[in-house]
């Protein structure tokens, strides 16, 4: 099975680097890291790069699609070029997906019109004013597009779609080899669960990073 995972500036490198790792672990998957021009791409964090050895002209179709999340969201759902090259791929796909704000990227190329999907809980409720139907869920499965939360969510959305296409014991045997069996110091992974002083003060930092929780589609 093929995978594209694009990369832009701005990106979020466990939004491509987790199911990067769980695709790879079931060593079922050619992975190919897309930009619209090769080379490094700078991540959100500006203390690295991930690197696309491929443009979109040289990536026409893939079975998977997966759009990380980052601060460069913003700016990618005006690029038309990118948008085009989304939609592109999503009519042949079998499994559009998202992790994080990078939904917001699908629903900017009108893919989520009607759509229940999920985001970072920070930006999630904007996904209303590109057509979705917000979902506080980890993981939202609609039809072929599968839309993940936060950032480390999309390890889990790249282990379920590993178990659909190729089984749950495969899926399972790549959980194991990534030692995926998470068990967090603090029981603050969610808005559901922090503390409500966390909370606040998350949305205080998130707020003056990119002024308000509709950042994405002001």
């Amino acid at each position: 099975m093929e995978v594209a995972i694009l990369l832009y500036n701005g990106v979020t490198a466990l939004d491509a680097i987790g199911p990067y790792e769980a695709f790879a672990g079931s060593m079922k998957c050619k992975i190919k890291f897309v930009a619209k021009e090769k080379g490094l791409i700078q991540l959100d964090s500006k203390m690295g790069y991930l690197h696309a050895e491929y443009c979109y002209a040289e990536v026409p179709s893939m079975d998977v699609l997966i759009v990380p999340g980052g601060i460069g969201c913003k700016e990618l759902m005006n690029d038309e070029e990118t948008l085009n090259w989304i939609r592109q791929l999503h009519k042949t796909s079998k499994w559009t997906t998202s992790v994080c704000s990078g939904s917001m990227v699908l629903g900017a190329a009108g893919l989520l019109e009607g759509v229940p999907a999920t985001s970072h809980w920070f930006v999630c409720e904007s996904l209303r004013a590109l057509g979705a139907i917000p979902q506080e869920e980890r993981v939202v499965h609609h039809g072929k597009i599968v839309t993940a939360a936060g950032v480390s969510s999309g390890i889990d959305m790249a282990l379920q779609v590993v178990a659909w296409e190729f089984g749950v014991e495969i899926a399972q045997a790549t959980q194991l080899t990534l030692e995926y069996d998470p068990k967090p110091p603090f029981d603050a992974g969610s808005v559901k669960t922090a503390p409500p002083a966390i909370v606040q003060y998350t949305k205080k930092v998130y707020t003056e990073l990119m002024g308000s929780e509709n950042f994405f589609v002001e």
